[in-house]
């Protein structure tokens, strides 16, 4: 984690977006796959922040929030989350003030390659309601994580951070925030800019159990509490904020 400042004081917060460890029957932990949910399994997960795996998708703001407390973290709040983002320059974007393309995982100008549609365009049976497609069946559909332009690894988009070095948090996949209400932030690799530009894109029209393919999260944390290292999970680092 990286230790950051605040006008309220210090919080810690992950560099990645978070992926999931789920615990076995004999107390060793196995990677859960980032395309399969943890609805029924919540009290069995914890949230990591480990560079190179794809982070994890179809999860809820609630679930969310229970795999970082099982970690010693706990969500982010909307002014630690938008920070970090925009870095010690106070950037719209990690990387500056104008937005690039291929700078992070999102579509530039054309909202194309759609998943949901190009995986309805070809499994749904004839005659089905094109409507359909966003019925959360499709929309928590596995087959979306394994597609092309669809989601990446952590980490992989190196041009898309700051000076503090936290990494996707415009595109990859939605960030909630800790907002009962329900709210995420950052947008996906599909949208970046239809809810606000960079780091100042939300969304609120999902309650805190609501989860599909473009729903992740990263954990942040009392400096008092972060743990310092854990397997699979980041070492605390301090940066000035």
């Amino acid at each position: 984690m990286l230790l950051l400042h605040r006008v309220e004081g210090a919080y810690c917060i992950d560099r990645y977006e978070a992926s999931i460890m789920k615990r076995n029957t004999d107390g060793t932990e196995h990677l859960w796959p980032s395309n399969k949910p943890v609805d029924g399994i919540e009290g069995e997960v914890r949230a990591v922040s480990v560079p190179g795996r794809l982070p994890q998708g179809y999860i809820s703001g609630k679930q969310a929030a229970e795999a970082c407390a099982h970690s010693g973290k706990r969500l982010c709040e909307i002014d630690e989350w938008v920070l970090a983002c925009r870095g010690p320059k106070l950037q719209t974007y990690p990387y500056g003030n104008v937005r690039e393309p291929n700078m992070c995982n999102d579509r530039y100008k054309v909202l194309d390659h759609h998943p949901v549609v190009r995986l309805f365009r070809k499994y749904a049976p004839p005659g089905t309601p094109a409507a359909d497609k966003w019925l959360p069946s499709w929309m928590n559909d596995p087959r979306l994580f394994e597609m092309s332009h669809s989601v990446k690894p952590a980490g992989a988009m190196q041009q898309c951070t700051n000076a503090y070095g936290v990494y996707d948090m415009v595109g990859n996949l939605h960030e909630w925030v800790d907002d009962a209400d329900g709210t995420f932030f950052g947008g996906f690799f599909m949208d970046t800019f239809q809810n606000g530009q960079g780091c100042e894109y939300h969304t609120t029209g999902h309650p805190f159990d609501y989860h599909d393919y473009s729903t992740g999260f990263r954990c942040c944390a009392d400096p008092g509490s972060a743990p310092a290292a854990s397997a699979g999970g980041s070492r605390a680092k301090a940066h000035g904020g």
